[in-house]
């Protein structure tokens, strides 16, 4: 499998993504879908995501390292899939840069939940600030790119 350089606008575009869908394969073949957060991506076409929960995803890479990562902007009305395959990065692994990245993700993570809920008082989210509650990384997952999918309709690009 080649690994696919990413064009600087799709790096932008997740760079920009609060969260990313992430497709596995279950051990009975039916897609897995979880929410993960981005924590680097680089035009190279390598995308480091932290998942918090050890789980699902965790034992379907073991078994299958297929993945994709999906995130749109309904806003813009532009999305893209990344399909590669993945790799488990232990804890013991994880750069002081990687864990300092994540980290500037979630204050982020929280200081924009927070603004949006003093912007607009009629509509409150989660009063907790569920990312507050995060466990700390135990693994990363390393996805090199091998296909880029514009979920973009055609007669818009």
């Amino acid at each position: 499998m080649h690994m696919k350089a990413l064009p600087p606008e799709i790096v932008q575009f997740f760079r920009r993504q609060p969260f990313v869908i992430v497709s596995t394969v279950d051990s009975d073949n039916t897609p897995h879908n979880s929410c993960k957060g981005i924590v680097d991506i680089d035009e190279k076409g390598t995308v480091y995501i932290l998942d918090l929960y050890r789980k699902n995803t965790l034992a379907n890479l073991k078994r299958n390292p297929n993945i994709s990562i999906t995130a749109v902007d309904e806003h813009k009305f532009v999305g893209y899939c990344l399909k590669g395959i993945a790799a488990i990065v232990d804890k013991k692994l994880l750069t002081p840069r990687i864990i300092k990245a994540w980290e500037k993700r979630l204050a982020g993570r929280i200081t924009h939940r927070l603004l949006k809920n003093i912007k607009d008082e009629s509509v409150k989210g989660h009063t907790r600030h569920p990312e507050s509650l995060f466990p700390k990384p135990e693994y990363m997952i390393s996805v090199k790119v091998s296909e880029i999918v514009s979920l973009t309709p055609s007669h818009i690009k």
